[in-house]
């Protein structure tokens, strides 16, 4: 039988896949893509996934060896500087690895701890965790619409 944490994980990383398949196909010109006077272009979207996975790690699981100045979430619109996917792709894996492996050492109980934060107030980490995931299927929506519709 699967603990709570693993059941999570598997739960995160199943919402999380219809992200990596868009970066499988994605090519740098795609990057700079928006649609209409969206303030996010492509290359954005991918840099906020990887820098609120990085604050979650941080922030929500406590994770104090993470380093995170995230720029897309203090600019909160695209700076034309999320060109380099080679470097885009590197960071999200990063993200992923990072907030995945602090994850995956929360006991059973640890779910039930109460956090708060000023983005979305208190609650148990396992709600928390709601958050992480439904943020990166909505975001990979929003990229999706970009790549498919957007234009440079």
């Amino acid at each position: 039988m699967k603990s709570k944490t693993q059941i999570l994980l598997d739960l995160w990383v199943e919402s999380r896949t219809r992200f990596t398949k868009l970066l499988d196909g994605i090519t740098e010109a795609d990057l700079a893509k928006k649609v209409g006077d969206s303030p996010n272009s492509a290359g954005f979207l991918i840099r906020h996934i990887g820098d609120v996975e990085l604050l979650f790690a941080k922030n929500v699981f406590g994770d104090t060896s993470i380093k995170v100045v995230a720029k897309t979430v203090i600019d909160q619109r695209d700076s034309g500087e999320w060109t380099n996917l080679v470097e885009l792709r590197t960071y999200v894996q990063d993200s992923f690895e990072k907030l995945h492996s602090i994850v995956s050492q929360q006991s059973e109980d640890d779910w039930e701890q109460i956090i708060s934060t000023k983005e979305f107030g208190t609650k148990t980490k396992s709600e928390a965790f709601g958050r992480i995931v439904s943020h990166t299927a909505y975001h990979a929506g929003q990229l999706a619409i970009v790549l498919k519709y957007g234009q440079m």
